[in-house]
């Protein structure tokens, strides 16, 4: 590299779980600098949560599991040719996805079924540990591609 290397910025974690993941979660969710917001909702959702009868924080571990790929596809160009080459998907890379793809997958959800986002946040984290609903299918998705790929697995780098 021509430039000196970044440092990683450490997160810190939230004032009420006391997890980076939750802190995660929050900063994923912000727009437009409104944390308080993003705030609001998570925790709501993980009352929600609560409510249900379940330890949130071990259900929300227990999604992040789920919906976080092992392998993904990368396109390599070898001799003139894209090949996808699979690729396993570093633990930092997986948390990133997996909280993107739960994230989008709850604001895609109807509105008529579940009127909060907090609500929509809920239901994708439960469906999430129980290897349900559009994270986990894009999870799936991912893997099949890698899969149907392996042939190419010797041009990775």
């Amino acid at each position: 590299m021509r430039h000196k290397k970044v440092e990683k910025r450490i997160i810190e974690p939230d004032a009420l779980y006391n997890s980076v993941m939750i802190s995660k979660l929050i900063n994923y969710i912000m727009q437009d600098g409104k944390k308080s917001v993003a705030q609001k909702q998570v925790y709501a959702a993980m009352e929600l949560l609560g409510k249900k009868g379940e330890e949130p924080l071990k259900v929300f571990d227990k999604a992040m599991a789920n919906v976080g790929p092992k392998v993904e596809v990368k396109a390599r160009r070898i001799g003139g040719a894209n090949y996808q080459v699979p690729v396993e998907v570093r633990f930092e890379r997986r948390t990133s996805l997996a909280l993107r793809w739960m994230i989008d997958a709850a604001r895609k959800r109807s509105n008529k079924e579940y009127h909060t986002f907090a609500e929509k946040l809920a239901a994708e984290i439960t469906d999430g540990a129980q290897n349900l609903g559009e994270a986990v299918r894009k999870r799936d998705l991912a893997m099949r591609q890698a899969e149907a790929n392996k042939a190419f697995g010797n041009f990775r780098w």
